[in-house]
């Protein structure tokens, strides 16, 4: 192959079920040269922001995407010249390349194409581009505040002020965007009914690891009917109950909602459950969460009484068949014998899908989960 061939780069295969990504940033611009491994493009997928690097060392002869634009596996990210072939480089982060061979490039560019000349180079650091791709902000529009027209992250939250004020739309990007096309999917098929309960945790003691005890309640409720821990085909219509408790934790964050998985929760106890869900909470609120993290939940927790509300309908993501939200606890007048007294309540809701459990496992889910949280002091 020889060195100065046209070659174009293809956005690679992301693997865990990604289709497409968002360009976020740009970190090379044409004329730039490269080596291998070097990061080039920084994306946004569902799952997370990720570095894709250089698969060649070489010049950099055009950006073929945008930033902000959304391209599907496959469709061409970027063409090198002056580039030889050779091993495609690892994507700091989870993704894999290995599928995304380089593509031999068309011998005349189209017309458009070679109009589009070289693009403006912006001063911007590869967090504020990224910043400015999550607030859907044009960087070529931005004038810089910084040293040598640098443009700094106030410059873009100042030019999403002003898109907001203008018209009020806000185009949904990232784990946002993929939120809401999951929410859609799964309104779409599950069949979902809700059953409530109370748990009185009045015996807990102020420091109660509530999460965690949640955790431990759910792997019981399981045990005891594991018709909710199992994930269920609507189209061919079979159930295949799951051998593991991997429990789902949903994470609210400015982005979107993120539900990394604690695998195998039966094997740990209280205090290895609470050193994995401090990590996850951690690596969501950085966004290092590699994609394999977010895949495999058999069943969900939804602990949004942290933020507020009692009881909820919740949303079942197949091919998952129950989710159980935590309300708020609050003291709450309740009988005891023939008498009142004020006891702490734990609100609890069981979202399920109906195709898949009856009434009666619901029932007996929900009830174990009632009891060992009361067990517990």
């Amino acid at each position: 192959m020889s060195a100065e061939s046209p070659l174009i780069f293809a956005l690679p295969d992301l693997g865990e079920g990604l289709e497409e990504a968002e360009i976020i940033a740009w970190h090379v611009s044409p004329g730039d040269h490269v080596v291998a491994d070097q990061p080039i493009v920084s994306v946004e997928t569902d799952k997370a922001v990720v570095d894709i690097p250089s698969p060649y060392s070489g010049r950099i002869a055009r950006l073929l995407a945008k930033e902000g634009e959304h391209l599907k596996t496959g469709a061409p990210l970027i063409e090198f010249a002056g580039a030889e072939a050779g091993d495609v480089g690892a994507v700091v982060g989870e993704l894999e390349v290995a599928a995304a061979g380089p593509v031999r490039a068309a011998a005349t560019p189209s017309p458009a194409r070679a109009a589009e000349g070289a693009p403006l180079r912006i001063k911007a650091s590869p967090a504020v581009r990224a910043l400015a791709g999550t607030l859907a902000v044009e960087l070529a529009g931005i004038s810089g505040s910084g040293p040598g027209g640098e443009i700094t992250k106030a410059d873009v939250e100042r030019a999403a002020s002003v898109l907001r004020a203008g018209d009020g739309a806000e185009p949904l990007t990232g784990v946002r965007r993929a939120m809401a096309r999951r929410m859609a999917d799964a309104g779409a098929v599950v069949v979902p009914a809700t059953v409530t309960e109370e748990a009185d945790v009045e015996a807990w003691p102020a420091e109660a690891d509530v999460t965690a005890r949640l955790v431990e309640a759910i792997v019981a409720g399981c045990r005891a009917e594991p018709s909710l821990n199992a994930a269920f085909d609507g189209r061919a219509l079979t159930r295949r109950l799951a051998r593991r408790v991997n429990v789902g934790i949903a994470f609210d964050t400015s982005d979107g909602l993120f539900v990394p998985v604690l695998f195998d929760a039966a094997s740990r106890d209280a205090a290895a459950l609470r050193r994995e869900i401090d990590a996850l909470k951690q690596a969501v609120g950085d966004r290092t969460i590699p994609p394999a993290a977010l895949r495999g939940a058999t069943i969900t927790l939804s602990n949004f009484g942290t933020l507020g509300g009692v009881h909820g309908s919740l949303v079942v993501v197949p091919p998952q068949v129950a989710i159980l939200g935590a309300g708020r606890i609050a003291a709450r007048a309740v009988v005891r014998g023939k008498s009142l007294a004020a006891r702490r309540i734990l609100p609890l809701s069981l979202t399920f899908d109906h195709r898949a459990v009856s009434g009666g496992e619901a029932g007996r889910f929900l009830g174990v989960v009632k009891a060992e949280l009361e067990r517990m002091h």
